[in-house]
């Protein structure tokens, strides 16, 4: 079987309106897109910081400029169509009640848990570029991947989305001195303990980096750690969607994985994966 839980149905765009894109022949063209690429079940997981209700949570300069839709709008709409019903929630230190409360008021199928932000910066936005703040690449791996394993340890999130997202400037930024499998370390035994689905994504191959997430360090440490694994494409258009399917499909079989987890209003079951 495979899936692809982590999509949009719209690009990065605050001008991207949900009357242009949350509509029936939009959502077709997305399932046309996954039907060619063999995806038995495909979900949407719309950033939260596109919505309102995500303000109550975090209050940063970018949520604002995003921040324009109806959450409620959106869930009701995609319980509409044949999709599963995700949220793309951002993990923020201190504020895992107002998280907690945001989902809780809602019935999704799974939540995708990332990290974008270190405190205020971002890790994958140049616009907030942590790196222009803390010029020292250990130490924003650091942080980073402290950021992460308080994700996972939070139980807030069903998947963990591209979670070693800090490489994704590849050769564009400087590389920690420190073997990567010490940041590693920390949240693959958060992970085991809490048994939250790792995310392999094909968005990497299509960043600076130029390679899955997670690495295969990365996810050679979860496999040996028993850890569970879904997959997506993160795509922003239909024609993304399952992209490079084949090479993540193969890679997971490389690494030892031979089932992918399913997810219907947050309960998990494990399928065999291809």
């Amino acid at each position: 079987m495979l899936t692809d839980y982590h999509v949009h149905l719209r690009p990065d765009d605050p001008d991207a309106s949900p009357g242009e894109y949350f509509t029936t022949e939009n959502v077709e063209r997305y399932l046309a897109a996954a039907s060619e690429a063999g995806i038995r079940e495909l979900g949407v997981s719309e950033h939260v910081d596109r919505f309102t209700d995500a303000l109550e949570i975090w209050d940063h300069p970018a949520w604002r400029d995003n921040a324009r839709d109806d959450l409620d709008d959106y869930c009701a709409f995609v319980r509409s169509t044949p999709l599963r019903l995700g949220i793309e929630m951002d993990y923020l230190v201190g504020r895992e009640d107002r998280i907690a409360a945001l989902l809780d008021a809602h019935e999704f199928d799974y939540v995708v848990g990332s990290v974008h932000f270190i405190r205020d910066r971002a890790v994958d936005w140049d616009v907030y570029d942590v790196w222009e703040a803390v010029r020292d690449p250990d130490r924003v791996w650091g942080l980073y991947f402290e950021a992460l394993e308080a994700a996972v340890r939070s139980g807030l999130y069903d998947i963990l989305a591209h979670p070693d997202l800090v490489k994704v400037w590849g050769d564009q930024r400087p590389t920690p001195r420190r073997d990567p499998r010490f940041y590693y370390e920390p949240t693959v035994e958060a992970i085991a303990e809490t048994g939250i689905a790792v995310e392999v994504s094909t968005a990497g191959l299509h960043k600076p980096v130029g390679e899955l997430y997670p690495s295969d360090a990365f996810a050679e440490m979860c496999v040996d750690a028993g850890a569970s694994f879904a997959l997506s494409s993160d795509a922003h258009v239909p024609e993304d969607v399952g992209r490079d399917y084949d090479r993540a499909v193969e890679r997971m079989g490389e690494w030892g994985i031979a089932e992918i987890a399913v997810f219907e209003r947050r309960r998990r079951r494990m399928e065999p994966l291809g």
